[in-house]
Formats: structure tokens, C-alpha cells, sequence
């Protein structure tokens, strides 16, 4: 290992433990040892030093052994004449390093709080995001499972100019990796040169602006970290088995652009424990030889239109991208980016003209595969900022083909269209909005290409189940109007299909076991009327799954014989989910949350919990940050009863589930619900009403309360009393 570089890490290292020290002395000094510390909104404290030591860091106090371990850590500097070798001490100071860095980020949002912004974007004031708190984990830390982001490049200062900056930016999102962004060089960060670009950055654009410092750098590492924790089912203070995970299965690597200091030096080291290699731009010295990363460590001197190609190739990182003919950048990080109304050179609205998306089943004479054609005025035919109709019908054949499979790639019509820069998708069927911006425009994007986007797409992801595709795309007025009316008819028979299958109805559900790789013991089992608890698959999308791929994570599973009509158990099922959980869980109810619960991954959109006192369950949502009136936020209940096990009081769900007619059946049911988060209340209003009605008390809605009314037990029950809610009128939920 370089000399240079580890005498120039350690060096940096003791700067940063010193500068630890002095600012936790200064915030002990002003509010105590008993004052509370950490990121927002996540239960892993400071996550690099809670999971590589296993110390929770909750005050201030609890920072001074971590702090002495820094110091145990630290190598004496490296002299002249030094010729012990020095790849464990300085290792030992690129650790120290990050636990140092977190102890100073946590004193800074005690100072500051709102030095970050603490949100996924940034704001008009603010572009610093800060640490990801534990739903943006679960929400982005799952694409490092499923593989829709192969990994993440950590870039620390600035490039030489902005223009390089976008290139090299653009080129890790077209590669579909997350870029954490930090610290500066020469008065510049790389954040500020895509936004004086006109880039959007942000968790949804996988541009994700840390912090203007180089102890923002720990950011990175405690994602990493997280990572290891939720997603590979390991342990606080399990080292190694941690800096494995992230070597083996978090593919990062870090960039740093400019002058390289001691204290990126230092920083760098710390990286390379956890397996992430250094490509730079300047010509520091390297570190070829393999050992700790997988191939070399420190790689320098790299041009940059060759920087990202030669992190890939040291990281040993198999990206896989599908080429869509299209003028502009394709992939996943751009289905976050906006069009704004003042970029708009053509907007189609649902609800304001006639817009629809319609996939549909043709036989095989019927469809010439690759056929694009459009139907009307394309964009060089019309003014910039025009609103028109769309109509976007996309017809399969195929011998595997299936009416049922007909929703599921319609609904992958948002995503697929969104993955284009510049092209911005919301909604579906005949409320789909597209706004097509002036720089996709300018670049030569034509309506033409959304049907290139569909036909590549639908090939690439589902052409298992189907041979042939072909795209028609309407703006004629008449035209369209007529597909949509067509379009609607299609919509209500599925819906009507969908919404009347029942789980007596079918003989078998489907598994889902995804998210085995952090919670190794839970099994999904998903029915017409239980969707998966994540909200992301319902059983028909889990039986185009497995015809799509016959050995994956969803499986048919055979109900059997019926052990318990009401709680909702089978013999199949419960054979089933004993083999695919290893052994762990050997059986479950569907419908009770009383009675040996399904188990809960921690990915569940939502969490009911057993009110005794009010006899009934409440429901947060992910998103709700505050208080419930159990005691515990949403990110205490899923640590609690996520990883896998069944819970007695408590159940993970998605939103979908809560208006199904199976929902908690064995309990008393859908008028069990007396509190849920207004935001949620709202979302869910048009299906909670329906189901109000159903149940024969139409100002139901109204009887539920949230937190405008309380989030304790004792606040509400007046409330409920008030509105003489159904749920007081049960017998005894816990009876």
C-alpha cells in the first residue's frame, strides 16, 4: 500500500478525531451529556458506528467511548523511516475517520437543525439533503435487492467545469447508479454545478446532494451500512460480516475530482474497508495491488470521459442496460425528474383533454411486431406549450399471452415512459398526465418514441409471455375519443374481474419472497383479497410474475384443506410458508391481527396495531413521521415487528388491503379502524367511502379519527364515543 497515501490518511484522520473531540467538549459544555443526538428519523442511531461497533448512540454522553475508540484506533503518524507495514493502522484510521465524522454531523444537526433540508429533494433555499432517514432506505435500499440499481458512486468536490460535471453525472444515471454527492474543491461541490446546469437533483433523480463538507462523506458509508442491516438480515457490531455484505453485494466506488487532502485521504480509507474503490482524477499516487476492494484500491490520474467506465471495471460491477432507441437518456434515475410548466413544449392531461392507455391482446396475424405508427399531429407539427389528446394503444400477440396480463404491462406504461429524460408520466389509464419538455424536443423526442419506449420495454422485461407488439399513437381528436370510449369499457370489466375475485374463489395463492434477503424467515402469501403487504404486487401481478419467470420469487402455493375458515388458514399454505421460511414459521392467519399474525418483512406500506382501550386498530402509514396512539412511530413498529416474525397485535399491510373485504375479517373487520393519519384518511377517501357503504354505515369515514383529533388512546375515545363509532359496540378485540 502507498506510503503517500497512508501517511496523508492517517495525518487527515487525527484532524478529524481532533475536530470530533472539540465539537462534542463545545456541545457537552452548552446542553449536557444527557442531550439526545442522532439523524433524523431512522432507528439505527449513527448507523456506521452503531454497526460496526454496536454502540446506539442516543446522547451526547454515549459519544465518549466511541470517541475513545477513535483514539485507540489511530496509528501513530508515519515517519521518514518507517518500514513496519501500515495497511491495518491505516485502515484502522479510515474507520475512525467515520465514526469521528458521524459524532460531528450528529453536534451539527443539534446546532443547526435545519442546515439540511431532511427530505428527499431540495429546497429553494437549501440543496443539502443530509442522511437518509430509514423510509428513504426502505424505499431506494430495496433496488440494491432487486437489482435496479447495481450500486452507488460516491463523488467528493468538483469537476473542472459544469459541463463535465453533467456528462459524468448523466453517465452514472444512463448505468442507473445512485450518486451521493459532497464536500467541495476550489470553492465548488459537484451538486452546485448540476444545478447552475438546470439538472435536477434529489433522491427521485438518484442525484443525491449530502452535505457541502467532507463529513458528508459518512453519509454514504452509513447508507451502506443500513443496507448491510435491513437488507442482509445482519447484526450491530458484526464487522465483518458487514464490510463483507457491502463488498460482495453494495457496488460502490468513490470519485473523488480535484485535489485530493488528508482528509479525503483519510475518508478514502475508510471506503476501502468496506470493499469501495478509489478512481481519481488527479495523478495521486495508486494502490494497485488487490487485497480489501475486489480488484485495485486507489486507481488515479483517469480522464474524464473515462472515469465512470474505469470505476465500473475496478469495481467488478456488471451493470445491464437495455438500449432504447430514443434521442434522449433512458433509465430509472430520470423517472423522478419534473417537467415544469414553464418547460413544457407539450403537455396531454387526463381530465382536462382526452387521454388514455390501453394495452390490449390482438392474435398473432393481427400484430406486425416493431410497428409504430401516429395518428394525427406529432410535436414538429404543433406550437411549444400545446395541450392535446393522446391516446396511446399498444397491442401484443403471443401464444402465452393471457387477458389477465393485459393490466400488468398497461401499469408498467408509467414507469416506462417516466425512465426517458425530459418526459415526465403521472397517473394511468384515462388519467394519465405527459408533459414532454423542450429540451427532449430539441434532442429530436417524437410521439414516435413513446411507442419505441413500449416495444423495447415490453420485449425486454415481459417478452416471456408474449412474440409480438406493435404501438399506435392518436392525437386526432375523433380518434382518440373513440379508443377511450373503447379504452373505458375494458377498464370497468377488469375492474369488475378484479375487485370480485375472492380468495374462496381460487385454489391457490402465490408466494413472494423477495425481501428474504433481509428478513430470511418471512414468506409473503399473496390472495385476490390480501395484496402484498410492500403494495407493489396483488395475485395477478405475482401470476404474470411467475409466467414471466417460472423459478422466481412468486410461487403458485395450493391452499389445501381448510383449517380455519374465519382467521383465514389452510394446510397448503401453512406446508408452504414452513419450507420457504426455513423452518422458522410453520404456519399463519390472513385475516386476523389478534391471532398469530402473517409475518412482517418491514418493506409493509402500513402497520395496524391492537387500541384495547378502544377496541379497535389504528393504521400509520410509512410516511407519517409523528406520534401514534400506540405509543411508537412507524419506524419503532417496523423495527419491532419487522425481520420476519408474526406479531399478535400488530400487522403489516398494504394501503390496497385496508378496503378489502377480508381486511382483519377474523377481528371484527374493516369498522374495527377508529384512527389513521388524516394525509392517509385523504389518499384512501373515494375507496373507504365505498366500503363504508358496504358495511351499512356511510358516514363511517367521518367516525375515524387522527391526529387533529389525539394520538393517545385516551384522547380519542371521547372522540369515538362522540361519533358512536361501531368499533365500541364489538365484542372485546383482545376477548
Amino acid at each position: 500500500m502507498s506510503k503517500i497515501i497512508c501517511s496523508a490518511g492517517i495525518r487527515g484522520a487525527h484532524k478529524i478525531v481532533n475536530r470530533a473531540k472539540e465539537k462534542w467538549k463545545e456541545a457537552i459544555d452548552k446542553w449536557g451529556p444527557e442531550q439526545e443526538v442522532g439523524f433524523p428519523n431512522t432507528g439505527y442511531y449513527l448507523p456506521v458506528i452503531y454497526g460496526i461497533l454496536g454502540i446506539p448512540v442516543k446522547t451526547l454522553k454515549d459519544m465518549e467511548p466511541v470517541l475513545e475508540r477513535c483514539s485507540a484506533l489511530l496509528p501513530a503518524f508515519v515517519e521518514e523511516k518507517h518500514y513496519l507495514p501500515y495497511l491495518g493502522p491505516a485502515l484502522d484510521a479510515g474507520m475512525a475517520t467515520f465514526f469521528a465524522e458521524e459524532i460531528l454531523e450528529a453536534v451539527r444537526y443539534l446546532e443547526n437543525p435545519d442546515f439540511y433540508t431532511k427530505q428527499e429533494e431540495p429546497t429553494a433555499g437549501n440543496i443539502w439533503l443530509g442522511a437518509a432517514d430509514d423510509i428513504i432506505l426502505r424505499k431506494r435500499g430495496i433496488e440494491f435487492v432487486d437489482g435496479s440499481a447495481p450500486g452507488f458512486a460516491a463523488i467528493l468536490g468538483a469537476a473542472p467545469n459544469n459541463e463535465t460535471a453533467v456528462k459524468i453525472a448523466l453517465e452514472l444515471q444512463e448505468k442507473n447508479l445512485y450518486v451521493f454527492m459532497s464536500a467541495e474543491s476550489g470553492g465548488k461541490t459537484f451538486s452546485q454545478q448540476l444545478v447552475e446546469s438546470g439538472v435536477q437533483i434529489g433522491w427521485p433523480t438518484r442525484l443525491v446532494p449530502f452535505g457541502p463538507d467532507t463529513s458528508a462523506t459518512v453519509f454514504a458509508a452509513g447508507f451502506a451500512t443500513r443496507a448491510a442491516l435491513a437488507f442482509g438480515g445482519l447484526k450491530p457490531g458484526d464487522f465483518q460480516k458487514i464490510l463483507l455484505y457491502n463488498k460482495e453485494r453494495i457496488f460502490a466506488f468513490a470519485i473523488p475530482l480535484g485535489e485530493v487532502t488528508e482528509e479525503w485521504y483519510a475518508n478514502a480509507l475508510g471506503a476501502v474497508n468496506f470493499g469501495f474503490p478509489i478512481i481519481a482524477d488527479t495523478p495521486i499516487p495508486q494502490i494497485l495491488p488487490t487485497g480489501i476492494c475486489t480488484y485495485e484500491h486507489v486507481v488515479s490520474n483517469v480522464p474524464h470521459d473515462k472515469i465512470v467506465a474505469r470505476a465500473i471495471e475496478v469495481r467488478g460491477l456488471k451493470v445491464t442496460v437495455t438500449k432504447v432507441p430514443i434521442p434522449v437518456s433512458y433509465g430509472p434515475a430520470f423517472e423522478g425528474e419534473r417537467v415544469r410548466k414553464e418547460d413544457v413544449y407539450a403537455e396531454f392531461r387526463g381530465g382536462v383533454n382526452h387521454v388514455c392507455e390501453w394495452t390490449t391482446s390482438k392474435t398473432m396475424e393481427e400484430v406486425e411486431d416493431g410497428k409504430i405508427e401516429v395518428i394525427g399531429r406529432d410535436l414538429d407539427q404543433i406550437k411549444p406549450g400545446s395541450q392535446m389528446s393522446l391516446a396511446i394503444l399498444a397491442e401484443v400477440a403471443g401464444r402465452k399471452m393471457q387477458k389477465d396480463f393485459e393490466p400488468i404491462l398497461e401499469r408498467q406504461i408509467h414507469h416506462l415512459i417516466n425512465y426517458a429524460q425530459g418526459v415526465m408520466h403521472i397517473g394511468q389509464r384515462d388519467t394519465a398526465w405527459i408533459r414532454i419538455g423542450k429540451s427532449a424536443y430539441e434532442k429530436g423526442f417524437r410521439l414516435s418514441h413513446l411507442g419505441s419506449i413500449i416495444h423495447a420495454k415490453y420485449h425486454s422485461d415481459f417478452g416471456g409471455i408474449f412474440d409480438k407488439v406493435q404501438v399506435k399513437i392518436y392525437t386526432e381528436e375523433e380518434k382518440v375519443k373513440e379508443i377511450l370510449g373503447k379504452a373505458k369499457n375494458v377498464y370497468a370489466e377488469r375492474d369488475a374481474r378484479i375487485e370480485g375475485m375472492t380468495d374462496e374463489g381460487i385454489d391457490n395463492y402465490y408466494s413472494c419472497t423477495l425481501c428474504q434477503s433481509f428478513a430470511p424467515s418471512h414468506v409473503c402469501v399473496i390472495s385476490p383479497e390480501r395484496t402484498g403487504l410492500c403494495g407493489a404486487y396483488n395475485w395477478m401481478d405475482c401470476k404474470a410474475a411467475y409466467e414471466i419467470s417460472p423459478t422466481g420469487p412468486n410461487q403458485p402455493v395450493q391452499k389445501g384443506e381448510v383449517i380455519d375458515v374465519k382467521l383465514g388458514q389452510w394446510k397448503g399454505v401453512n406446508e408452504f410458508v414452513y419450507t420457504a421460511s426455513r423452518q422458522k414459521i410453520d404456519h399463519y392467519n390472513f385475516y386476523s391481527i389478534v391471532y398469530d399474525p402473517m409475518t412482517t418483512c418491514g418493506c409493509c406500506e402500513c402497520i395496524s396495531a391492537v387500541l384495547p382501550l378502544c377496541n379497535g386498530v389504528m393504521i400509520v402509514n410509512r410516511e407519517h413521521q409523528s406520534m401514534t396512539p400506540c405509543g411508537m412511530k412507524f419506524t419503532t413498529l417496523a423495527g419491532t415487528i419487522g425481520g420476519g416474525i408474526s406479531s399478535p397485535g400488530f400487522i403489516g399491510h398494504s394501503k390496497y388491503n385496508i378496503c378489502q373485504r377480508k381486511f382483519i375479517s377474523g377481528d371484527g373487520g374493516f369498522q374495527r379502524i377508529v384512527w389513521m393519519p388524516k394525509a392517509l384518511k385523504e389518499e384512501l377517501s373515494k375507496r373507504l367511502q365505498i366500503r363504508s357503504e358496504e358495511i351499512k354505515v356511510p358516514n363511517f369515514l367521518e367516525m375515524i379519527a387522527d391526529e387533529t383529533v389525539g394520538t393517545t388512546e385516551e384522547e380519542i375515545i371521547s372522540f369515538l364515543q362522540e361519533k358512536n363509532h361501531p368499533a365500541l359496540s364489538l365484542e372485546p378485540i383482545l376477548g
